[in-house]
């Protein structure tokens, strides 16, 4: 397979990678921050995490839930990634520690999901987000609107 093609299907498996990560985060930081989706919003989120310890629990609440909402879109838009990549890495580091260290499967309330998050996120950071970005796009965009021919051209071409 040449390089180029290669190139552009692993663009296409880091958008799928980063779209995936989105829709997680988007919907679990919503559910932290907000309610939706299920969820009990940012108090309830705040009360849960001073119950298993974690220190200033309105805060904290705040930036994991800010840290997963938001790098959930940023992840999406592609743009910033790899910078968002890292405290959501933190992040899901932060919730194996004072959440998950018990057990290693998820059914047992394990580690096993927030590790697999805080991998792929890690090598996002280091990866990149590949050229399937929002820039891109909106540059593929405003190319084609300045080589596109005006009317007036099109009509004598």
């Amino acid at each position: 397979m040449n390089t180029q093609r290669q190139n552009h299907l692993n663009d296409i498996a880091l958008l799928m990678i980063r779209t995936v990560l989105a829709v997680v985060f988007i919907f679990h930081g919503g559910q932290m921050l907000f309610g939706l989706f299920g969820g009990h919003g940012l108090s309830a989120t705040a009360a849960w995490m001073g119950s298993i310890g974690i220190p200033v629990p309105t805060f904290s609440a705040l930036a994991a839930g800010s840290t997963e909402f938001f790098g959930g879109i940023v992840l999406l838009l592609g743009v910033g990634a790899r910078i968002a990549a890292i405290p959501m890495t933190f992040n899901m580091i932060v919730a194996i520690v004072t959440a998950h260290l018990s057990a290693f499967d998820v059914r047992q309330g394990g580690m096993e999901y927030a590790l697999t998050l805080a991998v792929v996120l890690a090598a996002i950071a280091l990866m990149g987000p590949g050229s399937l970005t929002a820039r891109r796009l909106l540059q593929a965009i405003r190319g084609a609107a300045v080589n596109s021919p005006s009317p007036a051209t099109a009509r004598t071409a």
